[in-house]
């Protein structure tokens, strides 16, 4: 079966486009150890998750060992792109391939997670994250809602007895003054 010229060349570009532009063509991943070779560039980086904890002021870190303090590589999320990106601590214990510029920080490479389009697969579709979560407060959930101070019961007065006289009953009863 031969196909016409035109079809012809306009799949012979369409392949040559899929082949140039790596985002689009299926670029193979590098293994997140190899990440700080490519410090500077654009790549897809692939790992395992085993761990996602939250730091100082609600930054969300992506550990890929078991001590991240000897690990080559890291995802890092901030608190301002967590509405973008999803609920992050779903990717714990999960492969995951993540798109982005490498960078240099702290001895190590990283990629800032900024939206889903990053992440390829099913790691892209994150549920949002809970509307009440407050990274602020590591994790825990904040009350939502403004809620009235309770009312402080106020004291009944207690009902006294009758008032007692100090004077001496006994002077005031005699006459012999």
């Amino acid at each position: 079966m031969r196909l016409p010229p035109r079809l012809a060349v306009l799949l012979l570009l369409i392949a040559a486009w899929l082949v140039l532009c790596p985002t689009l063509g299926g670029a193979q991943c590098i293994r997140f150890e190899e990440a700080q070779k490519h410090i500077g560039a654009n790549r897809c980086v692939s790992g395992k998750v085993l761990h996602v904890k939250l730091g100082n002021g609600g930054v969300h870190f992506f550990d890929f060992c078991e001590d991240f303090r000897l690990c080559p590589f890291t995802v890092v999320v901030f608190p301002g792109d967590l509405r973008q990106v999803g609920d992050v601590r779903r990717l714990e214990g999960r492969q995951i391939e993540i798109e982005g510029e490498v960078k240099g920080y702290d001895g190590r490479a990283e990629i800032i997670l900024r939206r889903t389009s990053q992440l390829r697969g099913d790691a892209g579709r994150l549920p949002p994250v809970p509307k009440e979560y407050d990274v602020e407060r590591h994790g825990r959930y904040s009350a939502g809602s403004l809620r009235f101070p309770k009312r402080t019961k106020t004291a009944t007065p207690k009902k006294q007895s009758p008032p007692i006289s100090i004077e001496d009953s006994s002077e005031m009863a005699s006459p012999s003054d």
